[in-house]
């Protein structure tokens, strides 16, 4: 009787431990928002973006850290301009952006994190910030620089980390691109979809490839492309103005715009489908859980 106990404490702890792997295998522990992109303004990002980010990591006195290295130049509806500089020597007016930032955001405090070096981003000083955040946004520009930059090293290891003790990683435009397993547009400096040897992303999102700016940029076909050459990925186009929210195996559509899933199947006469803001998709399954009447529409 007493074996039997023991073997039933043992089988239950193996059991525990599996799980617990299990939770930390998949990564999904905290929250991932998606934005599609088209400006630095808080109207921009789409009807409670930004609240969502700001309340899942904590609220506005939590830490945050803004990473602009996919950009060459981002510029806020005040005029103020903010160059990532290509060496670690910090821009002039780094302290004034990080607080314009702050204010854009609507926190107590951001932390600007940027580097295009791979050895000071392998750095423990460089990490600390992100050892104390509880939210992460990655700026848009060129995924390519971030993928460049970032990639192995301690710093892409200390974002996840982020999300998996339960905080809010985001990304507008490459900084949402960078989230899939694979990456669109990975060369610096060349818009080309696909670049042998530049497809790796972060891989927060497994077997995706995200598209950003969409409609907007009548970029509705381009993923087609994609999953011709890569049919085990699912797509994810999200237009300017919209945005995902990922918890766990779903994900729901936010803001003022829409969301195009690409499954390589033919939907009527394309090859995608649409979703409409409060929309809900399983990553599992890879199929719709709650649409909207309008979804599905042309855009």
């Amino acid at each position: 009787m007493r074996r039997k106990s023991v073997l039933l404490a043992l089988s239950f702890l193996l059991l525990v431990n599996q799980l617990a792997d299990g939770a930390e295998g998949n990564g999904r522990k905290g929250v991932l928002i998606l934005a599609g992109g088209g400006g630095t303004s808080r109207e921009s990002f789409g009807t409670g973006v930004l609240e969502q980010f700001v309340t899942l990591a904590g609220g506005p006195e939590a830490n945050f850290v803004y990473i602009p290295t996919a950009s060459s130049g981002l510029k806020l509806d005040s005029g103020l301009i903010y160059e990532p500089p290509d060496t670690d020597t910090p821009a002039p007016n780094t302290a004034e952006f990080e607080r314009a930032l702050a204010e854009m955001f609507g926190v107590r405090r951001m932390t600007i994190l940027h580097t295009r070096s791979r050895a000071t981003a392998n750095s423990e000083k460089f990490v600390e910030p992100l050892r104390r955040a509880g939210g992460v946004w990655i700026s848009g520009g060129n995924a390519g620089r971030l993928a460049d930059t970032f990639l192995g090293t301690l710093a892409e290891k200390e974002i996840k980390k982020v999300y998996e003790r339960g905080g809010v990683v985001g990304g507008s435009s490459a900084g949402a691109i960078i989230m899939g397993s694979f990456v669109v547009r990975g060369v610096p400096g060349k818009p080309v979809l696909m670049a042998r040897g530049h497809e790796r992303g972060f891989g927060f999102l497994k077997n995706v490839a995200v598209n950003p700016h969409l409609i907007t940029a009548k970029r509705e076909d381009e993923l087609v492309n994609v999953l011709d050459a890569h049919p085990e990925l699912l797509g994810i186009g999200i237009d300017e103005r919209a945005a995902v929210i990922v918890r766990g195996e779903e994900f729901r559509v936010l803001g003022d715009s829409k969301v195009a899933v690409y499954d390589d199947r033919r939907h009527g006469n394309r090859w995608y489908y649409w979703l409409e803001p409060g929309a809900v998709f399983s990553l599992r399954t890879r199929a719709v859980l709650t649409q909207t009447k309008s979804a599905g529409a042309s855009p």
